[in-house]
C-alpha cells in the first residue's frame, strides 16, 4: 500500500500534529498494522487495518476494545501508558471503512519493549503477572460484551465446525488424515465434559483477552515492569482459564509453533511455574475453587483446541492463517500436537504446582 494511500486513511481520524511518515510495524498473522510518527511533541500512533474476514463484526469489536479501555482507564495512575487509547474519527466513529477495508487507530505508547518470546523463568512470571493484572482490572466490569468470532475457545462450537469439515472435505484431505483424525476423536468426550462447566456456570465467566502470547504485554523500557495488555481485538466474555491455557501454550514451549523438529517441541515445567506463580499473584484471591481446580487442565484444552484449529485449516486449503509454504499449517498441527502430548504426561505435576502456589 502506497504512502501515500495510508496517508489518506489516517486523514480520517483526529490525529493530533503532522503526520511525518507511516511505516509497517510487525509481522502480524491476522492484521497489518502501521506506526504513524508525527512532527514534534504531538503522539506517533498506530493505524490497523483490521481483518474482516477474521472479525466480521469489526464495530462491535471496536465497541468493546472502547468499552475495556474505558473502564481499564479509570482504574490507573497513568491512563495513556496502562492501557491502549482508541482514537475516533473526526466524525466520532471508532474506525473508517475505505471500501471493504476497515482501519484503526490508538496512540502508540512510548518507551515500551515487547518480547517475541518468553526465554526466562522471569519473564514468564511477568508475563503471567500482565494476564492476571489485566483481568483483576475489569473484574468489576459489567456491560455486555459482543461475541464478535462467534465460538471463540468453545470447543462445541469447534467440534460442529469439524464434524462439518470432514463431511464435506473441501480439499479432498480427510483419506490422508486418518492418524490425526484419531488424535481429535480419542480426546472429544474429555473436552467436552471441560467445557459443559463453563456452560452450566460451574467455571464461572469473566471479560477475557483471548490472545495472551508475550508479544501482547507491552513492557515498561526503563523499570521492565508490565504495562498493559494490548492487541484487544478478541476481547470477549468467557472462563478466564482460556487466557492461562493459552499462554502455557504459548509461553512453556520449548520449540516453536510451527517448528519442523518435533524434538524440540516439549511443554517446560519451569516456566510453567514462573507463569503461574506471576498470574495468581494477581488473580489467587479472586479465582473460585473451580477455576483453580481446572486451572491446568486450561492448558491441554486450548492446546488440543489449536491442534483441532490447524488440522481444520489444512483441509479447508490453509485459508486462515498466514503460510510461508504449502502444508505450512500441517506442520503446526503436528508440533502442537507434541505440545499436548507433553501436557498430557506432565498433567499430575502441573495440577501439584497449581495447588502449591494457590
Amino acid at each position: 500500500m502506497t504512502q501515500e494511500k495510508l496517508r489518506e486513511i489516517a486523514s480520517h481520524f483526529s490525529l493530533e500534529g503532522e503526520v511525518e511518515s507511516i511505516a509497517p510495524l510487525g509481522e502480524g498473522f491476522i492484521n497489518d498494522t502501521f506506526v504513524v510518527r508525527t512532527v514534534g511533541s504531538a503522539p506517533d500512533y498506530i493505524l490497523q487495518r483490521k481483518n474482516h474476514n477474521v472479525f466480521p463484526d469489526v464495530p462491535a469489536m471496536m465497541d468493546n476494545i472502547k468499552a475495556v479501555t474505558e473502564h481499564i482507564k479509570r482504574k490507573v495512575t497513568d491512563p495513556l501508558r496502562q492501557t491502549l487509547t482508541v482514537i475516533e474519527t473526526h466524525d466520532g466513529a471508532l474506525y473508517h471503512k475505505d471500501g471493504e477495508n476497515f482501519w484503526a487507530v490508538c496512540i502508540f505508547i512510548p518507551g515500551t519493549t515487547t518480547y517475541d518470546r518468553a526465554d526466562s523463568p522471569a519473564l514468564a512470571y511477568q508475563g503471567g503477572k500482565g494476564i492476571g493484572q489485566f483481568q483483576r482490572l475489569l473484574s468489576d466490569f459489567d456491560q455486555p460484551l459482543s461475541e464478535t468470532i462467534k465460538g471463540f475457545h468453545n470447543i462445541r462450537h469447534r467440534f460442529e465446525q469439524w464434524d462439518q469439515m470432514l463431511k464435506d472435505d473441501p480439499m479432498g484431505r480427510v483419506k490422508e488424515l486418518s492418524t490425526e483424525i484419531e488424535w481429535i476423536e480419542s480426546r472429544r468426550a474429555e473436552m467436552m465434559a471441560f467445557w459443559s462447566k463453563v456452560e452450566t456456570g460451574e467455571i464461572p465467566t469473566h471479560v477475557t483477552h483471548n490472545d495472551t502470547k508475550i508479544s501482547n504485554i507491552l513492557f515498561d523500557s526503563a523499570t521492565g515492569d508490565v504495562l498493559c495488555a494490548i492487541d484487544l481485538d478478541t476481547v470477549m466474555s468467557s472462563t478466564s482459564l482460556n487466557d492461562f491455557g493459552d499462554a502455557i501454550r504459548s509461553y512453556a514451549n520449548t520449540g516453536a509453533e510451527d517448528d519442523p523438529v518435533l524434538d524440540n517441541v516439549e511443554m517446560s515445567l519451569e516456566m510453567f511455574r514462573a507463569y503461574t506463580e506471576g498470574y495468581l499473584s494477581e488473580q489467587r484471591e479472586a479465582m473460585s475453587a473451580s477455576e483453580k481446580e481446572w486451572l491446568a487442565f486450561s492448558a491441554i484444552y486450548i492446546t488440543f483446541e489449536q491442534v483441532l484449529r490447524f488440522l481444520m485449516d489444512y483441509m479447508d486449503g490453509e485459508k486462515y492463517w498466514k503460510t510461508a509454504y504449502e502444508g505450512h499449517t500441517l506442520v503446526r498441527t503436528h508440533a502442537q500436537y507434541k505440545l499436548l502430548q507433553s501436557m498430557e504426561r506432565q498433567y499430575p505435576e502441573m495440577r501439584r504446582i497449581v495447588e502449591e502456589l494457590s
